[in-house]
């Protein structure tokens, strides 16, 4: 007679594995969150005229501006190199999450023959 389920050694077994795996995955996901948090990013534009840092939390840490680089004349330049240096500040860090994120979830790309 033919055994019901269709799985070798039954469901609970494959199951009870798959629940500590996604357990473990979450743990090392906030791990990896709360570290990423406290990380800082910084950069620079303007030859070094503005220098930008921005935490994990997606919040200005810093912010310097070379005395010399303030003309009252020509605003619209400093604040073009405020703006240089936050957006390559949040590139980075988005970057440096993006990479943590893949190296947990690298693994997943065969789950079930699913290709996520």
């Amino acid at each position: 007679m033919a055994r019901r389920g269709g799985f070798p050694g039954g469901m609970p077994g494959n199951m009870n594995n798959l629940m500590k795996q996604a357990q473990k995955m979450q743990k090392q996901m906030e791990e990896q969150q709360a570290a990423h948090q406290e990380k800082e990013y910084s950069a620079k534009a303007g030859g070094g005229a503005v220098e930008v840092t921005f935490s994990g939390r997606k919040e200005i840490t810093k912010l310097h501006i070379d005395p010399d680089a303030v003309d009252l004349e020509d605003l619209e330049m400093l604040e073009d190199m405020i703006m240089a240096a936050v957006n390559q500040a949040i590139r980075a860090e988005e970057e440096d999450a993006q990479q943590g994120l893949s190296a947990l979830t690298g693994g997943l790309g065969g789950l079930g023959g699913l290709g996520f």
